[in-house]
């Protein structure tokens, strides 16, 4: 990122890491904090589920009245102070059904807030119609940065004090995000006036193109299978006897080298196509599952596993990120940044959990991981005519 770039994209820095941050405690620890409120197993499962579903409709809801309106940034601020007055009702619980409607309110508003930003961030990154990954990158590093502090942190707080602050946890980090928002620089269009900026092709037409199709195919997949992950891996490894102190550094490898990616993915990323990357990460997201599945037993598999995540998750961000910001130009954008969300990790993220609970109850927690190996190379078939166009245009 150059000097003259900094001053205006530092906030979306600021926002990546105050939104990851925010995801980096609240999503693992929510569980812990439920348990201690005297919910159940069963009970719990439903509420932490409430992520995942509001995850197929909220980001379309939000997206649809960004683009209508032509202003991400106004429903982006809408969201980020909604969810943070939306925390204030996590310090108390006047009656039985208080908690899960402030939790259905809360997700319902973080979770467009992603889409929201990455629709701004994407504009603001793009020069001359072309995407820059390089500097797009050097923001969203800032993202893991911030989950891998807040779940290292706050997992040293909690251990030596309880799951009291939890709430406390919430309102301040989501604090830092409505800041950020509000420091966002308004949208301008590049090279090109506003009208023609905001110009787009009919949303049902784009959706038309057989690319389109196999773009999100090979998302749902690919996705799918990263969430049996997110899911399950923690589990399956403490089942097999790996202490908490390793299966926390085993995720802490997965953080770190996606960082590293972030960071120099600029350099990388040109050498092959947005297909051939795709093709590239789903193939390697299937090596991942396989080396999970039936070499767990062997750390230096498991770490083998972890290191691939540069591609399996981090260059294959990226690369989702530009290709909707080309095949979803102008007026489209938020939309096409919120079915990004919605396909993989609403619909991805619910049949993750169902399909993954259900396997994992009949042929154990391990078997997960055949199917996450199944959902790899079935997005690897999506992407291979993809990666066959070269240009994945």
């Amino acid at each position: 990122m150059n000097a003259a770039a900094a001053p205006r994209l530092w906030p979306y820095a600021a926002l990546s890491a105050g939104y990851f941050a925010h995801i980096g405690f609240f999503n693992p620890y929510l569980p812990l904090w439920l348990q201690q409120l005297g919910y159940g197993v069963w009970a719990i499962g439903l509420l932490t589920a409430l992520q995942s579903a509001t995850r197929v409709f909220a980001p379309w809801l939000w997206a649809s009245l960004s683009d209508r309106h032509g202003d991400p940034l106004r429903w982006l601020r809408w969201c980020a102070s909604a969810a943070l007055l939306l925390t204030l009702g996590l310090w108390w619980q006047p009656w039985p059904g208080w908690l899960p409607v402030v939790l259905l309110l809360l997700f319902t508003h973080t979770s467009g807030m992603m889409p929201l930003s990455e629709a701004a961030l994407a504009h603001a990154v793009s020069q001359h119609g072309g995407f820059d990954a390089a500097r797009y990158g050097r923001i969203r590093l800032w993202g893991s940065l911030g989950f891998l502090v807040t779940v290292l942190l706050a997992g040293y707080v909690f251990e030596r004090t309880g799951m009291g602050s939890f709430p406390l946890w919430a309102s301040a980090t989501l604090a830092l995000v409505l800041l950020a928002v509000w420091r966002l620089p308004p949208l301008a269009p590049r090279h090109l006036d506003a009208a023609q900026e905001w110009a787009a092709p009919a949303l049902r037409q784009v959706l038309r193109r057989p690319s389109v199709r196999w773009f999100f195919g090979a998302l749902y997949g690919h996705v799918l299978a990263h969430v049996l992950i997110y899911i399950f891996f923690s589990l399956y490894l403490d089942g097999l006897g790996y202490g908490k102190g390793t299966i926390g550094a085993l995720w802490a490898v997965a953080v770190v080298v996606e960082i590293g990616w972030f960071f120099t993915q600029g350099r990388w990323l040109p050498r092959f196509s947005d297909g051939q990357w795709l093709l590239v990460a789903a193939l390697l997201t299937a090596l991942r599952m396989a080396a999970t599945a039936w070499g767990a037993h062997e750390l230096a598999w498991l770490v083998a596993a972890q290191v691939v995540h540069a591609i399996t998750f981090a260059a294959h961000h990226t690369v989702c990120i530009g290709w909707i910001n080309r095949h979803f130009p102008g007026a489209l954008r938020a939309r096409g940044q919120a079915l990004y969300a919605v396909v993989g990790y609403g619909l991805a993220g619910v049949t993750a959990g169902a399909l993954g609970g259900a396997i994992s109850a009949r042929f154990g927690v391990g078997a997960v991981f055949v199917l996450g190996l199944l959902a790899a190379l079935a997005a690897a078939a999506c992407a291979l005519p993809l990666a066959r166009r070269g240009d994945a245009a």
